[in-house]
């Protein structure tokens, strides 16, 4: 892991507090729900992993765009969890992932401009 990229940083911390999360809503027994965050909320560092090895700009820019709704659908989750008075806590979660998707936007966002 590249400990110089903070994106990739701090996308694999969160797919590690994910996949802890996810593990607590297993033993709830709320697997539909837990595979459906695992796999947005561990496709956001999968994909921003991928687009360090990037094609061109555009493909850069796609994988990051991937990031951006898996991280999206990753805040629906985990907002459906915060609403519900029978799941953990995910408070947490949401905080860690808001720098991310700013992150994320401010990459796409630069990525673009480089190319006007």
């Amino acid at each position: 892991m590249n400990n110089e990229n903070v994106i990739i940083k701090l996308t694999f911390e969160f797919a590690l507090k994910i996949i802890s999360y996810c593990e607590i809503l297993d033993g709830l027994k709320k697997w539909k729900l837990s595979a459906q965050l695992f796999k947005a909320g561990t496709s956001i560092g999968a994909n921003s992993n991928e687009a360090q090895n990037a094609e061109s700009p555009a493909d850069f820019i796609h994988k990051f765009k991937i990031a951006a709704k898996e991280a999206n659908e990753t805040e629906f989750w985990l907002r459906l969890c915060q609403s519900s008075k029978s799941l953990p806590d995910s408070e947490e979660l949401l905080s860690d992932l808001l720098p991310i998707q700013k992150i994320i936007n401010q990459i796409i966002t630069t990525t673009k401009n480089k190319g006007k």
